[in-house]
């Protein structure tokens, strides 16, 4: 089941079908030459690791470059309990930055 869902998003992430890419989103051809380049770890970890902590379902993956250089997977995960939670990592280390349970009311339709 893992592998049927990070195959979706990775097919999505390489079609570009992700709603609402912003000016620092990360197309699929930037990511695959860094991931080349060592500088971003493979979403297929990324994606591991979120499950792995959080258990639950994938349901939007992003790929942010800060203005820095830093890559950012953001990922939003619908838990086992029924939350959804965005879970932020660095995309250099694969490290957990952040955890954040998301309002029912966000309409971050950006």
């Amino acid at each position: 089941m893992l592998r049927i869902v990070q195959l979706l998003v990775i097919t999505a992430l390489l079609l570009g079908t992700f709603a609402g890419i912003r000016a620092d989103d990360v197309g699929p051809e930037e990511a695959r030459r860094a991931v080349a380049r060592g500088e971003l770890r493979p979403l297929s970890e990324i994606l591991a690791a979120a499950l792995k902590e959080s258990g639950g379902k994938v349901i939007e993956v992003e790929l942010e470059r800060k203005r820095s250089g830093r890559y950012i997977y953001e990922i939003e995960i619908l838990t086992d309990q029924g939350r959804v939670i965005e879970v932020e990592y660095d995309g250099r280390t694969g490290q957990r930055l952040s955890v954040e349970e998301e309002d029912d009311d966000d309409d971050d339709d950006d």
